[in-house]
């Protein structure tokens, strides 16, 4: 597949490494000589300085035979016009822009872009995929994160493993008839910092976060088999009322009606910009690193705080500072990757990162094959996958155990209809089931082509 990518920041280098790593042909166009250098030095790629919405920047980037145009600039405007001159000019098949501004994407104008007017495919908006990612966490407060698939008949979970988790300690080959009521596949273990695709003689070890598939309604019971049975949160502190914060606090007003908001924000004029946007959320205005504005804010009696300003240091110190302050749970915006090992030692329960939220989302969309989501799990590590089986696939009429996956492979559930099954060796996949797999960066190509389809399919 040939992919143009727009922009050379985190995010776009991140689909860059990913895309280059399965043998794609990659072209990256960034407006920085010394983003472009660096790009040039450490990947597989062609990178092109010149600005992302020239037709003539985009027809040297080989726009004019691309399957693919992913823009995502510092600049929701360039991002914009370079899919309309995709479009327009160069006929690209599939479209993708990240749009920040929330104007933008107000429901008012939502056939902005439509074919007839500004043609792009899919729209990314990273401060409403994260605000959707933290008030996933706010309804599961003992996860690290859950990730609906399949409809929201499966979930994907990452949990922390303590001291006093029950099944630490035990072969997972053993978990099933140790623990009955434990109806999950765990798929990833980060142990210190390494990635781990789980074998059956495997064990959890206190520290390890580890990632499970499992059906949604065993959802409770499978946390309480890991030692996490905190209700749904009630009070909340957001710190920071920007494009984040205000999307969160909106998101809380619309979908967690029992949920008591709050907000601080250091700037004044942002402060009563949030608060006249927001129908029942007290907004403070003042430094979330003031032990007087937390205690304002009632933070002894505060189920979780949100730290999301643009600074990552102020979201890392604000939320031991609430931790300290007696605060149950703290969520820590963090987009410097260099921070992730000290998180945990630190204390912050649960780190959200917008870049690989964003380069999940994006992935969605590029991997080939009946593929329906992806989510990331780290960027050195692999994706969990649903797809749909169609009647030609290799996996379809057999056994899982004669199924010969590729190695770095595990099928966490099979959803059929209604009914969501917990794969065994002898579960045979059948046709238009959806599949929920685990698969390393270097099996993912091999997991697209089991669910491609074929031409005797039709």
């Amino acid at each position: 597949m040939k992919v143009v990518i727009c922009g050379a920041g985190q995010v776009g280098t991140s689909i860059a490494r990913h895309l280059a790593g399965e043998n794609n042909d990659v072209t990256v166009i960034d407006q920085s000589p010394e983003l472009i250098q660096k790009l040039s030095d450490t990947l597989d790629v062609r990178a092109i300085a010149g600005f992302a919405s020239y037709p003539s920047v985009l027809e040297q980037a080989g726009l004019r035979d691309a399957d693919m145009l992913i823009a995502v600039t510092y600049s929701d405007e360039v991002n914009m016009v370079a899919c309309q001159v995709g479009h327009s000019i160069f006929n690209v098949p599939t479209k993708i822009a990240r749009v920040r501004n929330q104007d933008y994407l107000l429901p008012i104008w939502a056939d902005l872009f439509s074919r007839e007017h500004m043609p792009i495919d899919v729209i990314i908006s990273p401060e409403r995929e994260v605000a959707r990612a933290i008030g996933r966490r706010l309804q599961v407060p003992g996860a690290l994160d859950v990730v609906p698939m399949a409809d929201g008949k499966v979930r994907v979970v990452g949990v922390r493993c303590e001291e006093t988790t029950p099944i630490i300690h035990t072969p997972l080959r053993q978990l099933t008839s140790l623990f009955t009521d434990l109806a999950v596949v765990i798929v990833g273990i980060l142990r210190e910092g390494r990635a781990i695709v789980p074998k059956a003689e495997d064990q959890m070890l206190p520290g390890d976060e580890v990632y499970f598939v499992c059906d949604s309604r065993h959802l409770s019971r499978a946390l309480a088999s890991f030692g996490h049975e905190e209700p749904e949160a009630r009070s909340v502190i957001i710190a920071g009322g920007g494009n984040i914060g205000l999307t969160l606090a909106e998101e809380i007003e619309r979908e967690h009606h029992g949920v008591n908001a709050k907000v601080i924000e250091f700037n004044r004029a942002r402060a009563r910009s949030v608060a006249q946007s927001l129908q029942r959320t007290m907004v403070l205005n003042g430094d979330v690193l003031d032990p007087e504005i937390l205690e304002e804010a009632n933070i002894s009696q505060t189920e979780t705080f949100v730290a999301v300003s643009n600074d990552d240091e102020v979201n890392i110190l604000s939320s031991l500072l609430a931790k300290r302050s007696g605060c149950k749970r703290t969520v820590a915006l963090i987009n410097a990757s260099t921070y992730a090992p000290l998180i945990t030692q630190l204390g912050i329960d649960a780190v959200v990162n917008p870049r690989a939220i964003t380069v999940s989302t994006i992935l969605q969309h590029v991997r080939r094959g009946r593929i329906r989501s992806v989510y990331s799990l780290r960027e050195d590590f692999g994706e969990v996958i649903e797809a749909e089986a169609l009647e030609t696939s290799v996996l379809v009429g057999h056994p899982l155990k004669d199924a010969r996956l590729p190695n770095g492979v595990i099928v966490g559930a099979i959803v059929r209809g209604e009914e969501v099954i917990v794969p065994r060796a002898d579960t045979v996949v059948q046709a238009r089931d959806r599949v929920v797999v685990f698969a390393t960066y270097e099996a993912v190509k091999k997991v697209e082509k089991l669910f491609a389809v074929r031409l005797d399919f039709f």
